[in-house]
Order: C-alpha cells, then sequence, then structure tokens
C-alpha cells in the first residue's frame, strides 16, 4: 500500500472539519474524548519537563500514574470487544509505569522532524520493550503500542484503523520501515504541519495552556481525520 497522495488544502480541510466537529462544553473541549489525550499527555510531559521521570514510578504517584494511562485508552477504544485489558485493573499498568519512569531522557525528544536511524531504532526498541512489559496480560498490538507512546512521549502516531485508512501507511514488522514513510509523509507536507499550532486542553481549566501538540500528534490527527472522511 503506497502512502497516500494528497494535497495540502484536502488535508487541511479534513483537519479543520475534524477539530471543529469536536465537541465543546463552555466554550472548552475539555469533555470531549479527544481531551482524554491531552490530560494524558500533559500528566506525564509534566514529569519529563521538571526532570521528574523517575518520580512517575514512585509511591505517591503510581496509582495516579496508572489511572492517566488507562483511562486514556479506555477512552480511545482500547477497552473494545475482546481486549485483554478488560480482564486487568489498573494495577496492570505498574510494570508499565516503571518502564517509563527509566526510559533514556533522549526519547522524550524525539518527533517526526528529526527521525533518523538512531532514533527510528530508539523508537521501534521503546515499542518492542512495551510490548513485553505488557506481555503476561496479553499480546499487545501495534495500535495499542503505539497509542501508549503517543500519550506519554507524543513520539508516535497511534496506528489504528482510521489512522491506516486515513494515511495508507501501515505497521510493517518491527515498525522501523513504517516511521521512515511517516519521515516521508511530514517532509512532503512539512509547511503545513509546521504552521499548525495547538496546545493541550489544561485539566482544571479548559484553557488550552498545556503542553504544545507535537509535529507526531499532528499527523496523528491528520491521518485520523482523512480516515473519517466518508468520500475517501
Amino acid at each position: 500500500m503506497a502512502i497516500r497522495d494528497i494535497s495540502d488544502a484536502k488535508i487541511k480541510s479534513a483537519l479543520d472539519r475534524y477539530i471543529s466537529s469536536i465537541p465543546t462544553s463552555n466554550g472548552s473541549a475539555n469533555d470531549s474524548r479527544d481531551a482524554s489525550f491531552d490530560h494524558c499527555f500533559n500528566y506525564f510531559q509534566s514529569f519529563n519537563e521538571s526532570s521528574r521521570v523517575p518520580a512517575l514510578a514512585e509511591a505517591n504517584n503510581l496509582h495516579a500514574s496508572c489511572l492517566h494511562i488507562a483511562f486514556f485508552l479506555a477512552s480511545w477504544g482500547m477497552y473494545r470487544g475482546s481486549s485483554f485489558l478488560l480482564q486487568h485493573s489498573a494495577h496492570f499498568y505498574v510494570d508499565l509505569i516503571r518502564f517509563i519512569s527509566s526510559t533514556d531522557s533522549r526519547l522524550w525528544k524525539i518527533d517526526v522532524d528529526h527521525y533518523d536511524d538512531e532514533s527510528i531504532e530508539r523508537l521501534v526498541e521503546c515499542g518492542a520493550r512495551i510490548k513485553d512489559v505488557l506481555k503476561p496480560g496479553g499480546t499487545a498490538s501495534p495500535t495499542l503500542v503505539t497509542k501508549i507512546m503517543l500519550g506519554v512521549f507524543a513520539n508516535v502516531p497511534a496506528f489504528d484503523d482510521y489512522f491506516v485508512k486515513g494515511l495508507r501507511i501501515y505497521w510493517n514488522g518491527d515498525g522501523a520501515r513504517t516511521l521512515r514513510n511517516i519521515s516521508v509523509f511530514y517532509n512532503q507536507h512539512k509547511s503545513l504541519i509546521d504552521e499548525i499550532e495547538i496546545s493541550a486542553c489544561d485539566f482544571a481549566s479548559g484553557e488550552r495552556k498545556g503542553k504544545r501538540y507535537t509535529k507526531a500528534k499532528i499527523i496523528d490527527m491528520i491521518g485520523w481525520a482523512l480516515g473519517k472522511e466518508p468520500n475517501l
């Protein structure tokens, strides 16, 4: 399946329709499903920005860390159908949080505009480790692994059905070739992607004053928006 050949104008139109369709409450999108990403992303990134990533797994933070990732995954469709996650409480994520808390600081700095052989290898290794950590519960799909990486680091898009349909980029093997294709897509539409500036919703105020979306998150939104288009 070839990377989808699409104009910047069509991408922007689909993305605008997607953003405008997000339900709002009191002028804020803070209650919407999409905001579950924002709250999760803000939480984990706050530890990174204060150089306290190991503290994610400390006793006074561990429960909250597990709940953030669990609710994000639930809100984003990973608790549907026969998912093995349905058989577990939030405590299941303790080992995942311990892994995240021990990750190399360089992993938190990767974004699509800096994908190279070294960074892609680091991302693939991270994905493999997440899959191994979750293995006692069941086999983690590329969709589940990449949603976790999106919600925590936002250094890769989430490869769900809509995203794959929208960009025609699917998870291949260990993912290295897939991420190179994401890099190709970014460079094809660099000027458009670079000009999009969105900040995550702040949980308390509902204002978009949280962490700024990464380019990987913007590409995730583009793929999902295109995949939802009825006349794709």
